[in-house]
């Protein structure tokens, strides 16, 4: 933050509780600021993290790219098997050494999952 009137050593704390996961209000009693000032600043820290996924997600894979589908939540009862039911469908995509991009989709027919990969993977690819 540029303009900030606080310290470089609080705006280091008030970044330290915010990946803790501690609220901004008791991030303010243990630092000693404002809770308003606390919770402007978590605010703005939202925002930068937001500018940076919107600008990762126009980003283009090209080499060789890993693409898988996976299931999470939900609780297996009863029938064995996929088991799929009642999870959330998340499909990723891995360029190997390199970045990672994962997407929750409605639904694993191969149309969203062809879209996916025509829209973030250059052609040429190798796709595995």
């Amino acid at each position: 933050m540029k303009r900030s009137k606080l310290s470089k050593e609080k705006q280091l704390k008030l970044i330290e509780h915010f990946v803790a996961g501690t609220t901004a209000r008791t991030a303010s009693a243990i630092i000693g600021i404002n809770r308003k000032t606390a919770i402007l600043y978590y605010y703005h820290l939202r925002e930068l993290i937001f500018e940076y996924e919107t600008e990762k997600e126009k980003e283009i894979f090209n080499g060789e790219i890993e693409v898988d589908e996976s299931y999470f939540g939900g609780k297996r009862k009863g029938k064995r098997g996929r088991g799929a039911k009642d999870k959330i469908p998340v499909f990723g995509l891995l360029k190997r050494g390199g970045k990672v991009y994962v997407k929750i989709i409605n639904n694993t027919t191969s149309t969203t999952l062809f879209g996916i990969i025509k829209q973030k993977v250059q052609p040429d690819s190798i796709v595995y």
